[in-house]
């Protein structure tokens, strides 16, 4: 299994810094080889920076709607995602799930919009700071995984990214224990609800992931790759992460 190391610039960039995105390919294409790159800028620079990636690593999408077209004044579809030259898209991300109401079956939608198009579907599942404290963080997760994940989703076209929303931008971290625990939860949700398919699913861990604590998530069992914020804005930061990832990626044991 190759790890998957995503960078989700978010509401960042303008055309002066897509020169970023190119960097990261050129690294890419010298040293990283068994690491598959993703890079998901805004709409706005998602065609320029699929030419200046050139096949060199993978842009995506940050959200898309559920319909193909239609009447949806703002909305981008998985197939003008596509079009645009993206190989993938984020769905149910904490902050759209957080500040604009997605609900389970709102990202279940976009999970299966993005298969329509042939983009890979990362969905991302998490706990609150009120959820975590309360130890309710797996029976969490594990729902939304059942309930955002579409039946017969195949491996290649899916990756989950576990986002402890208690832990981004707050200066906390999960131990290593807890992560482990929580990708392997995933890990077995993923089995139960997609059989075979679920154990070839990439786990990406994604709390507040920066260079001094990247190589020590990467290392853990189950986790089979990062979705990185605000450290992959800068091609020196994003580089000195991928430089962490394993030569074999992510460890399989799912019950």
């Amino acid at each position: 299994m190759r790890p998957l190391i995503a960078g989700n610039w978010k509401m960042h960039g303008l055309n002066a810094d897509l020169h970023e995105i190119d960097s990261i390919a050129a690294l890419a294409a010298r040293t990283q080889p068994h690491v598959d790159i993703l890079i998901c800028p805004p709409a706005s620079l998602l065609a320029a920076a699929a030419r200046i990636a050139a096949d060199r690593i993978a842009v995506g999408g940050q959200d898309c709607s559920p319909e193909a077209s239609g009447a949806h004044t703002g909305d981008i579809s998985a197939e003008m995602l596509k079009d645009a030259g993206a190989g993938a898209v984020i769905v149910g991300h904490s902050e759209r799930r957080q500040h604009h109401g997605e609900t389970d079956a709102l990202v279940f939608s976009k999970a299966l919009a993005a298969r329509r198009a042939g983009l890979l579907a990362v969905i991302c599942v998490g706990e609150t700071q009120e959820q975590h404290a309360s130890g309710a963080a797996l029976s969490i997760c594990g729902d939304q995984i059942v309930a955002s994940v579409p039946l017969g989703m195949r491996a290649f076209g899916l990756a989950i990214g576990y986002e402890p929303l208690w832990a981004i931008g707050s200066g906390q971290m999960p131990t290593s224990q807890e992560i482990v625990q929580m990708h392997a939860h995933i890990r077995r949700r993923l089995v139960e609800h997609l059989g075979a398919e679920g154990k070839n699913v990439r786990i990406l861990y994604g709390g507040s992931v920066k260079p001094s604590n990247a190589r020590a998530i990467l290392a853990l069992p189950e986790v089979g790759g990062a979705l990185v914020g605000g450290a992959s804005l800068k091609s020196a930061e994003f580089a000195a992460i991928l430089a962490c990832a394993p030569q074999e990626g992510a460890t399989i044991a799912a019950e």
